[in-house]
């Protein structure tokens, strides 16, 4: 959660995980859109003598739909290699890193990304953005890393045609109560209103204090910010937010060769890359695809999530929540009753809220349902008043309008689940009272973007902030 560790295999291959996707207009750039995709989840800080880093027999791609077909027009593609220049030490590094080239730097990663945009009839065209492009090291400590926010800004890389690319580690921007939702949906908060199924847990008899199980963890993020031409099908800047055209989706994903062999010096690939993992919308493979189905859902394409659509008009955790908590959600227990597919969540997730339900905004991509973020590039960021509620808390330029990085995507989805928009798409239905309310509880206010021990985001690109240090790394 968002995406971390969300199905059996890819649990198993961290380097190849794609663990959250974000793409807003820049806040301090508007004329660019910001798309950041994260790998490699729960970073434990302290990791020497071998840091963490991109996977070099990884491909990354990080995919535009500028046309509702569900199927990639743009893909900009990362390929990493690592470089020993110290072969006789064990050591990351041998003194203090004060610069990209330092002598004292021992393993070193570097990448290329190439755009290829996609015809009509499936032509391929690749242009080159960045070649052996520096990432910078983890952040290990004040003797190693003594500037690390400087090392990092040295990472930050223009791109032919305007923006820029960073790819290196950051401190995790996502917030979540992994230990209370997996322990039965205890929602913390609330939890004095959980069934216990006739345990009478004495730990559970008033209202708790939500954790935030990735306080203190980092990520590996590829940042991409371009302008909003670059993105559309016209290859023009949109300027009306009632326009299909102004709409993108984005999703990302990673590849491995099909064949892994394995000899003395380690293991290599042959063949073609086959997809791996993959992220649209938070959240979406972890609570509304069954265990049985996500290794395969990670293998599939976007175009082809209408077979995946049963679990979004029916989630399974829209009838558990009646359960939990016994008369609590009457209402959305009636709606699960009548069986009635869940047209709100069908919309924000797989194919877009067309114009005419929420007053004054859409970001409809057509009827292909597709697990995309989806994007209109012609509503402006919010600098002013943002809400981590996104939409849903009046702020259009939030989630489900792509995603910010301190968005509350998890209090936002499971308020969705809980009914808190079905009354939009059918006027007979009241929500209950709770949807509106419930929450994990790591936010203290709807404008609290600084989530509790959540590092402090940055105004600027990347807007990630600096990772946690192995050696200052705060006590949990």
């Amino acid at each position: 959660m968002s995406s971390h560790r969300e199905a059996p295999e890819i649990s198993k291959d961290p380097v190849a995980d794609s663990t959250d996707l974000y793409a807003f207009v820049s806040p301090d750039n508007p004329g660019t859109a910001t798309i950041i995709a994260n790998y490699i989840p729960l970073q434990a800080p302290a990791s020497g003598p071998n840091f963490w880093e991109f996977g070099h027999d990884v491909l990354y791609w990080i995919n535009i739909d500028n046309n509702g077909d569900g199927k990639a027009e743009i893909v900009f593609e990362f390929r990493f290699r690592a470089d020993i220049t110290i072969p006789t030490t064990f050591l990351y590094n041998v003194g203090p890193i004060q610069s990209l080239t330092d002598p004292n730097w021992n393993r070193r990663q570097r990448y290329t990304c190439d755009r290829i945009d996609y015809g009509p009839q499936g032509q391929r065209h690749v242009t080159r953005m960045v070649t052996d492009a520096p990432c910078p090291p983890c952040n290990i400590g004040p003797l190693s890393t003594p500037d690390y926010a400087g090392l990092a800004a040295q990472a930050v890389q223009p791109l032919p045609g305007g923006g820029q690319v960073f790819a290196g580690q950051r401190a995790e921007g996502f917030y979540v109560d992994l230990g209370a939702i997996f322990d039965l949906g205890d929602l913390r908060p609330f939890e004095q209103l959980h069934a216990q199924f006739g345990l009478n847990i004495p730990e559970l008899t008033k209202p708790g204090t939500g954790v935030n199980s990735t306080k203190a963890v980092n990520v590996h993020s590829i940042a991409l910010q371009l302008p909003l031409a670059a993105l559309t099908a016209g290859g023009a800047a949109p300027a009306d937010a009632t326009k299909a055209s102004s709409v993108i989706g984005v999703w990302t994903s990673a590849g491995r060769q099909k064949v892994r062999l394995s000899e003395e010096q380690g293991t290599y690939g042959v063949g073609p890359f086959m997809q791996v993992s993959r992220l649209g919308n938070p959240l979406f493979n972890e609570v509304l695809v069954p265990m049985s189905r996500k290794d395969y859902w990670n293998s599939q394409t976007p175009d082809g999530d209408s077979q995946f659509a049963d679990g979004v008009a029916h989630p399974e955790l829209a009838t558990l929540l009646p359960v939990l908590y016994p008369n609590v959600f009457p209402n959305l227990a009636a709606l699960n009753a009548s069986k009635k597919a869940r047209a709100d969540l069908l919309a924000v997730l797989l194919t877009g809220i067309p114009t005419g339900v929420v007053p004054g905004f859409q970001n409809y991509t057509g009827p292909t349902q597709a697990d995309m973020l989806r994007l209109n590039l012609a509503i402006p960021p919010n600098t002013a008043t943002p809400n981590n509620l996104g939409l849903l808390g009046g702020d259009a330029a939030g989630f489900p309008n792509g995603r910010r990085v301190f968005d509350d995507v998890v209090t936002i989805e499971v308020r969705a689940i809980a009914g808190a928009l079905y009354g939009l798409v059918d006027k007979t239905f009241t929500a209950d009272g709770a949807a509106s309310l419930v929450t994990p509880g790591l936010t203290d206010s709807p404008t609290d973007i600084t989530a509790k021990g959540t590092e402090n985001y940055l105004s600027q690109f990347p807007y990630l902030g600096v990772p946690y240090s192995g050696f200052s790394v705060p006590a949990a």
